[in-house]
């Protein structure tokens, strides 16, 4: 058995086991790297290590500290209340302002596990207090998480650059975010007639008006001023002059700390290492497989399926299908993002439909992750009323996560490949 076919099977193995178990696949794609390419290939262990992202991790590393430091303090739950106060009672609004909000708070910097986080507990207990349908809230709060979670300072972004970077295209991660955005808003304004949202138009009661507008929140402390400020000269900083994205957040977390506003022990501890670990791991993995022809390989199964011109509807929703199960950031965008040019060539597709094949990946893995097998999803069911019937909300979301796969697919392809967009 080759090389390249032995390294397919373990890459099988490691989703399939990402798929069913909650064991982090970094660390088991680190120890397959180990034994497939150094005792099996024969490559020397120095030449193995250097397919770890080192820079990836940087960034990582250095915007989760800063973000962490914004979560430790409550800065970001406080900016949330703060927002949702100001729907003023308008609850037919409230599932799109949930949609913004979620995407600007992703955006900036923490992602979508971290927003769902911020946002899950008051989402669900909104949708109890006003008796609006909880998977409407869910959804829309949820999509625009992962909306924001594609933005150049926000995990998947800088995961997705540092791979596309590698793919020689340059700097195109607004144009990624742009196409992310767009197919999670379409998807939202979707979930927004199918659960309701357009009845709440006509339905809506003065009672459920006060509920919003009397939300309490108490004003920001000295630390979290501080912490918005230190957020502001960094968002400044990463977009209008080009500072560097990891070492940038080191600094002005470094400068939050020293300042005291928040605990360094605690921010370092509510850093997402596993993630970072599973991230970085599987990088590992798949630069070591591209080596041998593993990537190769699958990208030649894939292929199989698709035609020149339905590449990325094919890919978008293998992608979506595995995603509903597995991590995006740690599975998919490490997977197939890198595996894109080699998909056009084996089915003859033009190198101009790389951007539009990239993006249906990412678009296709996020957009199923309202799944209750995703952590996004996961996070807004455990947080629901516990009047709620958990078993048949469960039921809901994973159908909602499972068509998805389809949907978003089939959305993706008519926008980046048929229509062009943008």
């Amino acid at each position: 058995m080759s090389l390249a076919i032995i390294s397919l099977l373990a890459l099988i193995v490691v989703i399939i086991v990402s798929c069913i178990s909650t064991r982090n696949i970094g660390i088991m794609a680190l120890g397959v790297a180990l034994v497939i390419g150094h005792y099996l290939g024969g490559i020397k262990v120095d030449e193995i290590l250097k397919g770890y992202p080192t820079s990836l991790f940087i960034m990582l590393a250095g915007t989760t500290f800063l973000f962490s430091i914004a979560q430790n303090n409550g800065t970001l739950e406080k900016v949330t209340k703060y927002v949702i106060k100001g729907v003023k009672g308008n609850v037919a609004l409230l599932p799109i302002l949930l949609f913004f909000i979620a995407l600007v708070i992703g955006a900036a910097g923490p992602g979508p596990t971290v927003t769902a986080a911020l946002l899950a507990p008051t989402v669900m207990l909104l949708a109890k207090e006003i008796e609006v349908n909880p998977l409407l809230l869910a959804i829309m709060a949820g999509n625009g998480g992962h909306a924001g979670g594609m933005s150049p300072i926000a995990i998947g972004g800088i995961i997705t650059t540092g791979l596309t970077n590698k793919l020689g295209l340059g700097d195109i991660s607004m144009l990624i975010w742009f196409n992310n955005v767009w197919i999670h808003f379409a998807t939202s304004i979707v979930a927004y007639f199918v659960f309701g949202g357009h009845k709440l138009i006509r339905n809506q009661s003065n009672g459920e008006s006060i509920v919003l507008a009397n939300i309490k929140v108490e004003p920001f402390s000295k630390d979290q001023l501080l912490t918005l400020w230190g957020l502001a000269v960094y968002i400044i900083g990463v977009i209008g002059f080009n500072m560097d994205i990891g070492l940038g957040a080191f600094l002005i977390g470094g400068i939050l700390i020293l300042l005291k506003a928040a605990d360094e022990d605690k921010a370092i501890k509510a850093m997402p290492w596993s993630a970072i670990l599973m991230v970085t791991g599987v990088t590992v993995m798949i630069t070591l497989m591209t080596k041998v022809g593993g990537i190769d390989l699958f990208a030649a199964l894939i292929a199989k399926l698709a035609t020149a011109s339905t590449i990325s509807l094919v890919t978008g929703f293998v992608s979506g299908l595995i995603s509903a199960y597995a991590s995006t950031t740690g599975v998919i965008l490490a997977t197939f993002v890198p595996m894109a040019p080699i998909l056009l060539e084996k089915v003859g597709a033009s190198t101009s439909e790389l951007v539009p094949l990239i993006s249906a990946i990412v678009s296709c893995g996020f957009v199923v992750d309202m799944s209750p097998l995703s952590t996004s999803g996961a996070i807004y069911l455990a947080n629901a009323h516990a009047s709620e019937n958990k078993s048949v909300l469960f039921k809901k979301m994973l159908v909602w996560g499972l068509s998805m796969a389809a949907v978003g697919a089939i959305i993706a392809w008519v926008s980046f490949t048929l229509v062009r967009i943008p």
